[in-house]
């Protein structure tokens, strides 16, 4: 499922980034050849470069290319105690996707869908544009999920071949 995730994922943003050099290309073009700016070319700039980013996060978090300080673990010689940061790691990266990305944007999605928000130029219901933000939230907890699963079973594995 994992691996079906990072493809769906990665061909996701090359469509969105694909979308986003278009939609700049023709922004530049109708505001400077044809001296005509376009009206909707800046709004959805702004939608995609959000899905980019928060679905671009989603995906590091997958591959484990998030930022992250090691200066500690790499430090720590026992494996139990890195283990053990890196349960706590991990921990706290899902605890902030739940709390912050998939609580926090689906209250953001539900008021925006009852308050019937709509964007000025595309006339787009803004909690399609915000469902960005509890749908990646979404895949970090799989992702987390994932990584805690595949990190746990390994010990295992290495404890029985002794």
């Amino acid at each position: 499922m994992r691996k079906h995730l990072d493809v769906f994922l990665e061909k996701t943003l090359v469509l969105l980034m694909a979308l986003m050099v278009l939609n700049i290309l023709w922004q530049v073009a109708s505001r400077y050849v044809l001296n005509d700016p376009s009206s909707f070319t800046d709004e959805l700039a702004r939608y995609l470069l959000i899905w980019t980013g928060l679905l671009g996060a989603a995906y590091a978090t997958g591959k484990n290319l998030h930022l992250a300080i090691d200066t500690l673990p790499g430090k720590i010689k026992s494996l139990k105690v890195r283990n053990g940061l890196y349960l706590v790691a991990k921990a706290m990266i899902a605890c902030f996707a739940l709390l912050a990305m998939v609580a926090g944007g689906a209250r953001l999605v539900y008021i925006s869908w009852m308050l019937d928000q709509k964007s000025p130029a595309l006339n787009v219901p803004l909690g399609l544009v915000y469902s960005s933000v509890p749908l990646s939230g979404l895949i970090i907890l799989y992702y987390v999920y994932s990584d805690i699963s595949w990190k746990q079973a390994s010990e295992r594995q290495e404890v029985s071949s002794f």
